[in-house]
């Protein structure tokens, strides 16, 4: 018996049937998850604007976020900072963490290697100028009743890589001594090169290439403190 002439020609699918709904069906997600994609990332790029709006009232020396004036320096309306945060409490938190996430744009590789008053000059010209740059955030921090976990968590992080930077700078000194000499030393270091001491300089009145030239005294001359005793000059008691 002879083939039909259609037998062996697969069939397309008819408009409407399960083949051709299921194409649509496929088609219509996609765009739709594409339309979720556009609104998220849309979504982001707002709350990120109004956070750096708020940013920037900061750096001019703002303490009070009313929410037209975030909105004004945002180009958005007042309704849309409500929109994308629950309150103006939740804005400065995420702000204040976008601040302190976006240290590590600040930071550059610093010597490890050489004379020890260019890597202490290196060193301390990067801290002055993250400190000052850093200034109106730790304020705003401070008037903070309470920080958000992510705050204390980037916080704690800042602090501890900044430490370890110091160490990896000034190793060939530190590496002079062992136990507790070496922690107290460090210590110390750590201390006089981090907000606390910057914000003492500058609040008692140094501006800040004062405030940069004690920071680099102050290091050097702990240094000193563990160098070994040079020849007793000539004549000297």
């Amino acid at each position: 018996m002879g083939r039909h002439p259609d037998q062996d020609t697969p069939r397309r699918p008819e408009h409407g049937s399960p083949s051709a709904a299921g194409a649509a069906a496929a088609g219509a997600a996609t765009a739709a998850a594409a339309a979720t994609d556009g609104r998220t990332e849309r979504g982001r790029q707002t709350r990120e604007k109004i956070a750096d709006a708020l940013l920037v009232l900061l750096d001019e020396g703002v303490t009070d976020f009313p929410a037209d004036r975030v909105a004004q320096y945002a180009g958005v309306s007042r309704r849309s900072v409500f929109h994308h945060f629950d309150d103006m409490a939740q804005l400065v938190d995420t702000a204040i963490t976008r601040r302190l996430e976006q240290l590590a744009e600040q930071i550059r590789p610093l010597p490890t290697e050489g004379p020890r008053t260019a890597r202490v000059a290196a060193l301390v010209e990067q801290r002055a100028r993250i400190l000052e740059w850093i200034t109106p955030a730790r304020l705003a921090m401070l008037r903070m009743d309470h920080p958000s976990e992510r705050i204390r968590q980037v916080t704690e992080e800042a602090f501890a890589d900044a430490r370890r930077r110091l160490e990896a700078v000034l190793a060939e000194e530190l590496d002079r001594l062992s136990g507790r000499r070496r922690t107290d030393l460090v210590n110390g270091l750590d201390a006089v090169t981090t907000w606390g001491a910057w914000h003492h300089w500058r609040s008692t009145g140094l501006g800040p290439e004062e405030a940069r030239h004690a920071m680099e005294a102050t290091v050097l001359n702990l240094l000193a403190a563990i160098d070994p005793p040079g020849p007793v000059p000539h004549g000297s008691a």
